[in-house]
């Protein structure tokens, strides 16, 4: 099924809608530069004046999404938010895509088909997303624990705590069959929020009495 523009929807914005669903469904590829202009209604030669190749579009589709890493990180590593406040911006930028619904889904697809069948952009999303988001949490730890920095246990509780924002993201459509009343409502994003939050800041309490027990 091919992609149906919206009013006032220009080209690019419709090839990277219908790169990111054939993307995602098919892989690089196997996906033609003639197959993605038909699906969007553009001419092919489109995809070079908008992105170079189909790598170019394949690329923006696996970035552009997603948002600006530095965005997402300057929610929750200013030296001016207390902790509660660095976990909601940390939380917020985990549970953010999902407003965008389908997008969101279609996203989580096309990192999984990357991991699998990988054109290198895995590797330069964990580069420039990914750690930088882990060392941006574990600054925000350090601080808190008043650490100069980090050690073993500091590493491990930050992965703790960033898997808790990413379960929700990455694994929606299993949420949604094993308790999709997690799910319901308008304010359901709200609640993820404020729980994570307090599950996040259970575990940081739990290390701090550990560390003063030892």
């Amino acid at each position: 099924m091919s992609h149906v523009p919206s009013p006032g929807e220009d080209a690019r914005t419709r090839l990277l809608h219908s790169g990111l669903r054939l993307f995602a469904q098919q892989g690089f590829s196997k996906t033609s530069t003639r197959e993605l202009a038909e699906d969007a209604g553009v001419n092919i030669a489109s995809i070079s004046y908008y992105f170079g190749d189909k790598a170019g579009l394949y690329r923006a589709v696996f970035l552009e999404p997603m948002g600006s890493p530095q965005d997402d990180i300057a929610r929750f590593n200013g030296p001016e938010l207390n902790l509660p406040q660095a976990l909601a911006g940390l939380y917020a930028a985990f549970l953010e895509p999902l407003k965008q619904g389908d997008t969101a889904r279609l996203c989580m697809k096309l990192h999984f088909r990357e991991m699998l069948e990988p054109t290198g952009l895995w590797q330069e999303n964990i580069a420039q997303s990914i750690k930088p988001t882990h060392d941006a949490m574990l600054a925000v730890l350090c601080r808190h624990f008043g650490l100069s920095e980090p050690d073993e246990e500091l590493q491990r509780l930050t992965v703790c705590i960033c898997a808790l924002g990413v379960h929700p993201l990455v694994g929606h459509d299993v949420i949604q069959q094993v308790a999709p009343c997690l799910h319901e409502g308008p304010d359901a994003l709200d609640r993820w929020s404020d729980r994570l939050v307090m599950y996040a800041q259970a575990m940081i309490d739990a290390e701090g009495r550990r560390r003063n027990a030892s």
